[in-house]
C-alpha cells in the first residue's frame, strides 16, 4: 500500500511540476534545442516542489532567487516580462506549497499525536503520513489544474500584446501579493491561521491581475480599433465623393483629349503631353465596380498599393447582394485580408506575387475568397511580424468577429505555398 502512495505521489509531483511549466511556457518562450527544453523540465520539478517553512529566510528567499534564475537562464523576453513571471508566480507558488506542507503537517500530527522518530518506527504512522502526503500531493495538482484552465486564455494574449508602460503598471499591482507572501510567511504570527487567508488572498491576487491586465489590454486595442476603422470609414466615405466628382467628368475629359490630338496635327510633343494625360485616367476604365461602392474604393486602394509593390492584383466580384454589411464591417473584411494578402506578397519574389479576390452570391449565401501566394512553412493564422504587437495581429481574428456578426463563418488554410481566406455569410 505504501509503495501504491509513493508511486502515486510521484506521478501527481511531475503532473503538477508540468502543468507549472506548461504555464510558464505559455507566457515565455524556452530557449535551445530540446536538450535544453528537458533540463529546463527537470529544473522545474525541483522549484515546483520547493519547500516552503514559516520563520525560514533561507527558504523563501532561495526559492525566490531560484525561480529568477531559472526564468532567466532557461527563457527568452525582455526583462520586464521575467519580472513580471516572478511577480505573478512567485507568490503562488510559495504559498501553495506552504500551506500543502502546513496543512498536511496539521492533520497528522492532530490525528496521531507523534513525533517524527516515532513515525518513523511504526508502519502504520508511516502509513497515515504517506496518505496525507499524497492527498495533499492531489490537491497540489488540482490546483495547477485550475490554475492552467484559467489562465491560458488570455496569459499569451497579454504577453505577446502588453508594451514596457503596461508591464510596470501591471508589476506594481502584483508587487503588492508578493510583498504580502513574503512577510506575512516569514514573520509568522503566533496564530498560523492568520496567514491561510493571505495565502489564499495572495493567489487569486496574483492571477486576479493578470486576468486585469488581458481586460485592460483587449479593452484598449478594441477602442484603438474601433477608432482607427471609423477613422477609416470617414476616409473611404469622402472618397467616394471624391470618385463620383472624377468620373462625371471622366469621359467628356477624354473626348477633348482625343479632338486635340486630332487638331495639333503633326506636333509631336503636344501629342506626348495628351498622351500622357490620357494614361493618368486610364485607370478610370480598368475601375473596379462590385456593386457595392464603400466596397469599390476599398478595392481600389489596395489594388493600387499592390500595384506599386509590383503584386498582380485580380478581383471578381459581384457585390450587390452585400448591401446588408455596414461599411465598418466591410472595411474591417476586406480592408484586413488584404493587408495581410499585401504583407506576405512582399516576402516573395515578384514572379510569385498575386492576390485573387473573389466575391459572389450563391443562393442565399454571400461567399467571398481571397488568395495569395505566401513563403512555404507560414503557418495558417500565424500572428503578426509588425513590431508593434500591441497594435497589430488583429487582422484574422477582426475578421472573424465581423463575420460572426452576421452569422457567417471564416475558414483559412495554408498549404503548397497559397493561403486561402474562405468567407460565408448568410444573406437577410
Amino acid at each position: 500500500m505504501i509503495w501504491f502512495l509513493e508511486t502515486l505521489s510521484f506521478l501527481l509531483a511531475w503532473g503538477y511540476t508540468f502543468l507549472f511549466f506548461r504555464i510558464i511556457n505559455t507566457f515565455l518562450t524556452l530557449r535551445g534545442n530540446w536538450f535544453i527544453k528537458v533540463l529546463a523540465f527537470l529544473v522545474c520539478g525541483y522549484l515546483a516542489d520547493c519547500i516552503i517553512y514559516s520563520n525560514d529566510l533561507e527558504s523563501i528567499l532561495g526559492a525566490m532567487v531560484s525561480f529568477f534564475a531559472y526564468v532567466l537562464i532557461f527563457y527568452r523576453g525582455t526583462l520586464m516580462e521575467k519580472v513580471s513571471v516572478l511577480l505573478v508566480f512567485y507568490p503562488a507558488l510559495i504559498a501553495i506549497n506552504y500551506l500543502m506542507l502546513d496543512i498536511g503537517g496539521r492533520l497528522f500530527f492532530s490525528v496521531k499525536r507523534a513525533n517524527y522518530e516515532e513515525m518513523l518506527q511504526s508502519p502504520k504512522l508511516t502509513l497515515i503520513s504517506t496518505a496525507i502526503h499524497t492527498i495533499s500531493l492531489l490537491l497540489r495538482f488540482l490546483f495547477w489544474v485550475g490554475a492552467w484552465l484559467i489562465l491560458r486564455k488570455f496569459l499569451s494574449k497579454v504577453a505577446s500584446r502588453l508594451n514596457i508602460r503596461m508591464w510596470l503598471i501591471v508589476d506594481m499591482l502584483m508587487l503588492a501579493s508578493f510583498v504580502a507572501i513574503f512577510t506575512i510567511i516569514y514573520f509568522m504570527p503566533e496564530d498560523t491561521a492568520i496567514v491561510y487567508p493571505i495565502c489564499l488572498a495572495s493567489i487569486f491576487s496574483s492571477f486576479g491581475c493578470m486576468y486585469l491586465a488581458s481586460y485592460i489590454c483587449e479593452s484598449m486595442q478594441t477602442a484603438y480599433h474601433v477608432q482607427e476603422l471609423e477613422m477609416q470609414q470617414g476616409y473611404y466615405k469622402d472618397r467616394i465623393r471624391d470618385e463620383e466628382r472624377v468620373r462625371s467628368i471622366y469621359h467628356d475629359m477624354k473626348n477633348h483629349l482625343l479632338l486635340l490630338q486630332a487638331q495639333v496635327g503633326n506636333g509631336q510633343e503636344v501629342r506626348d503631353s495628351i498622351q500622357e494625360l490620357t494614361d493618368q485616367i486610364q485607370e478610370y476604365e480598368n475601375y473596379h465596380r462590385t456593386g457595392n461602392e464603400f466596397l469599390d474604393i476599398v478595392i481600389r486602394d489596395k489594388s493600387k498599393i499592390a500595384q506599386e509593390k509590383k503584386i498582380d492584383f485580380n478581383a471578381v466580384i459581384s457585390f450587390e447582394s452585400g448591401s446588408f454589411l455596414e461599411p465598418l464591417d466591410i472595411s474591417t473584411i476586406f480592408g484586413n485580408a488584404l493587408d495581410n494578402a499585401i504583407e506576405a506578397s512582399e516576402k516573395l519574389p515578384e514572379d510569385k506575387r498575386l492576390i485573387t479576390v473573389k466575391a459572389e452570391r450563391v443562393r442565399d449565401m454571400l461567399l467571398i475568397m481571397i488568395e495569395n501566394n505566401v513563403l512555404s512553412g507560414t503557418a495558417a493564422g500565424s500572428e503578426t511580424t509588425k513590431t508593434d504587437r500591441f497594435i497589430h495581429g488583429f487582422g484574422l481574428p477582426n475578421i472573424k468577429n465581423a463575420v460572426g456578426k452576421y452569422g457567417g463563418q471564416c475558414s483559412i488554410k495554408s498549404e503548397d505555398g497559397k493561403f486561402t481566406l474562405k468567407i460565408i455569410v448568410p444573406i437577410p
